[in-house]
């Protein structure tokens, strides 16, 4: 949401998990498609993606797979990594989804989702 939808905003990524770092929280991991990696095309525009390979080596994003057949992308479900681990580290799970499909796919998920969902947003560069 911090590139208002225009732009996948990497900047966006790295104020959030400085909010968190600032407040003291060390375990966190931000999932982003593999395919964020590639050469942005004029569809698909990503700001600061030096970003994402900083966070990376840092060991705080972790990129879902993603492969092509028949020339065509063909990406995970990537919330389901998300929820998985956050249930699994008794974390939370910071995203304006509410994950309604995965409530409805585990009842140990539906009672987590519904606790331990922080919804976020942006004004500027303030998150």
């Amino acid at each position: 949401s911090h590139g208002n939808k225009e732009v996948f905003s990497c900047r966006g990524i790295l104020l959030a998990v400085q909010w968190f770092w600032d407040r003291g929280h060390k375990d966190i991991t931000v999932f982003v498609p593999s395919w964020r990696k590639e050469q942005p095309r004029p569809d698909v525009l990503i700001t600061d993606q030096h970003i994402l390979r900083e966070l990376e080596k840092k060991k705080i994003v972790v990129f879902t797979p993603s492969r092509r057949v028949g020339g065509k992308r063909v990406v995970c479900y990537d919330d389901r990594f998300i929820v998985r681990l956050a249930h699994e580290s008794d974390g939370v799970v910071v995203s304006n989804d509410t994950y309604r499909d995965l409530q409805n796919e585990r009842p140990e998920w539906k009672k987590f989702i519904e606790e331990r969902l922080l919804m976020y947003s942006f004004v500027n560069d303030k998150y």
